[in-house]
Parts: C-alpha cells; sequence; structure tokens
C-alpha cells in the first residue's frame, strides 16, 4: 500500500471529512513519528508495534561499481518491531 491508498481508504470509509483533511491527518500522523523518533525517542502503537531507532556503528563499505573502499559514518536508523496482535493476525 502506497500513501495515496492510505489516503483513498480513510476518504472511503470517512465520507463526511475533505481529502484536503484526510491529507492532513495523514501528515501530521507521520510526521509525529519522524519528529519523536528524530529525538531519540520511541512511539508505540498498541496492537500495531513500535518504532525506535538503532545505532551503527561507522564501518568500512565497498562501492559495488568500482570495487573501491569507502568510509560509512556512523548513523541512526529506523527500526520496527510488530507488535503481540499484528503478528498473531499475520499467522493464522
Amino acid at each position: 500500500m502506497i500513501r495515496s491508498e492510505l489516503v483513498q481508504m480513510l476518504a472511503t470509509d470517512n465520507p463526511d471529512l475533505s481529502a484536503r483533511e484526510i491529507e492532513r491527518i495523514v501528515d501530521i500522523f507521520f510526521d509525529e513519528i519522524t519528529s519523536r523518533l528524530a529525538e531519540d525517542g520511541r512511539v508505540e502503537l498498541r496492537g500495531f508495534g513500535a518504532f525506535s531507532t538503532r545505532a551503527r556503528e561507522a564501518r568500512t563499505g565497498r562501492n559495488p561499481r568500482t570495487g573501491e573502499s569507502v568510509d560509512v559514518d556512523a548513523k541512526r536508523v529506523p527500526y520496527f518491531k510488530p507488535g503481540k496482535e499484528m503478528r498473531q493476525r499475520l499467522n493464522v
């Protein structure tokens, strides 16, 4: 599912809201998750899962095109852990 499909499904399920309002709700939802993760926080949606970040150490990588070594800086990457209810629904 892509973002526009999500907005369309929400619009279908909520005919009393305009497309612009639904688009704004989706924007706020994703922006809030992103800002919390940027603050090194965690977002937990009960029954769905939890978003957090994990640290990746600096390392030496390889350019696949040229084969030359490249230094890759340390960074934080997003991580998602599905909740118990989601895992159960997927494995029915």
